[in-house]
């Protein structure tokens, strides 16, 4: 121990013993704040209160100095638990820091804003439940005005979903500049990951390309949830169609695609499965029916507003709780 902080407790307890004031023991409990700061063991502040006592007091009762004895045993005792419990807030800290960084990384894995493209609007949301998000969006140029949408979902938590995140963030690079057809980038992505994913792992995904020039949005899905198509001449929603193996399952899988076509006001609603299956708060989940009729109360916002108002409705119905990472995106034909 320090022998400034020794010296000042021998002082501190010598004026408490001989004159007992409250400001001593506010002093007390700064010192308190120093020892652990030095991460001083409690058994050693035990011992040097038991040797000034001695020193204060030489002629002590036997009985006192044998309590002195067990309060120090239990106290060696509690010190050891004491220096466990440090060194796994050391390692909790460390793995805080790196998480914090991962995430950090795991932002540039994002687009920074959605693309502008002439006669469209489109907005995104994805909030993690968690620091690491399972849930990716994408948005690929392929030339031409053909605009590439993917939007994944990792069925696992926390680091291990954010390393596969940015495997098919980078393989989906290799598409840039690329007309393929939807089908053929997931047919693609399949095979990397059923060979670089561990087979716990799956990943759902939708895959679209939206004609800018023809406003028909192309899509295939792999296991992924059926998004939406708001028709605006109708005032109705009906659901995207759905037919395509998780990604990772099968080397060799077919994607089957579709086509919807885009009048003015119309608009494709995307979204992960922590949006479908998004628990109320009391307990229910969230019917398919209320989400649509959530999605209609915000549809006629511009899009990016839209998305964001479409969030904080379903996180003030389930109680301001997020139990799974939420993705939406929204893309609109304008009305110009």
């Amino acid at each position: 121990m320090d022998d400034r902080l020794r010296r000042y407790y021998e002082k501190l307890l010598a004026s408490h013993m001989k004159d007992p004031r409250e400001d001593h023991l506010y002093s007390a409990g700064q010192l308190s704040k120093w020892f652990m700061e030095k991460r001083i063991p409690p058994e050693e502040v035990i011992n040097l209160h038991i040797s000034t006592v001695r020193k204060l007091v030489p002629d002590l009762p036997p009985e006192v100095t044998h309590s002195f004895n067990l309060l120090l045993e239990v106290m060696v005792g509690y010190g050891l638990a004491y220096r466990d419990r440090e060194h796994l807030m050391d390692l909790h800290r460390e793995l805080e820091n790196e998480i914090e960084v991962a995430v950090g990384m795991q932002q540039t894995l994002l687009p920074s804003a959605p693309p502008d493209p002439p006669g469209l609007e489109i907005g995104v949301l994805s909030v993690a439940a968690r620091q690491m998000n399972g849930d990716y969006y994408n948005f690929v140029d392929h030339g031409n005005g053909l605009l590439g949408v993917a939007v994944a979902d990792i069925i696992g938590k926390g680091i291990p979903a954010a390393l596969c995140m940015s495997m098919i963030k980078y393989a989906m690079d290799r598409y840039d500049d690329q007309a393929l057809s939807p089908s053929e980038i997931l047919r693609g992505l399949n095979t990397v990951v059923e060979r670089n994913v561990d087979p716990s792992m799956f990943i759902t995904m939708i895959y679209g390309v939206y004609d800018t020039l023809n406003h028909e949005f192309r899509y295939a899905t792999a296991g992924h949830e059926p998004g939406l198509h708001y028709s605006a001449a109708e005032d109705g929603f009906r659901d995207l169609e759905t037919k395509g193996l998780i990604l990772g399952v099968l080397r060799h899988v077919d994607y089957p695609e579709f086509t919807v076509r885009l009048d003015p006001g119309d608009a494709i609603i995307l979204f992960s499965d922590g949006v479908t299956e998004c628990r109320l708060e009391n307990g229910d989940f969230l019917e398919r029916d209320t989400l649509i009729a959530v999605i209609r109360e915000q549809i006629d916002l511009p899009a990016q507003q839209a998305v964001e108002a479409i969030h904080q409705r379903l996180y003030e119905m389930s109680g301001y709780r997020i139990r799974d990472d939420q993705t939406i995106l929204l893309i609109k034909r304008s009305t110009d």
